[in-house]
């Protein structure tokens, strides 16, 4: 493993609290795909960490509601043949949906007004473009 995987500022996945799984990955692969338990499954128990602030603890638990399986959220990994690479890319998945849960809301939108000018113009060229259109009718014409 290369390091602590750091969430966001300088909060990292513990490495204690990482719990690891390896299986056989599906697909193709030739001989050595039957004897390498090469996909990787990794799994946080969110609900007890201590690693996290209260609050991002808070917040990372109810947006991933849907994901969670008793406090637990669980990540998987097998595009690569080797191990160590799934177990990275795992790793990297982890932190980057822990730092995507974990940001603070957006800041509210602030309504704003029209400006009277603009709608103004865009009601006058509404006319214009009409006096036009009503210009091409054949009335006068025969």
């Amino acid at each position: 493993m290369s390091g602590p995987h750091v969430i966001r500022g300088s909060v990292s996945l513990p490495e204690a609290e990482l719990m690891w799984r390896f299986s056989r990955s599906s697909g193709p692969g030739g001989q050595h795909v039957n004897t390498s338990d090469s996909q990787v499954e990794l799994r946080f128990d969110l609900a007890k960490t201590e690693a996290l602030p209260e609050v991002w603890k808070r917040r990372a638990l109810e947006r991933l509601a849907g994901r969670l399986v008793d406090g637990v959220v669980t990540v998987r990994a097998s595009e690569h043949r080797s191990q160590w690479r799934n177990r990275e890319t795992a790793a990297v998945r982890l932190a980057s949906l822990l730092a995507e849960a974990t940001a603070p809301p957006p800041k509210p939108r602030k309504p704003t007004r029209i400006p009277r000018g603009i709608n103004e113009r865009r009601l006058r060229e509404k006319k214009q473009r009409g006096d036009t259109k009503r210009g091409r009718t054949g009335r006068d014409w025969g």
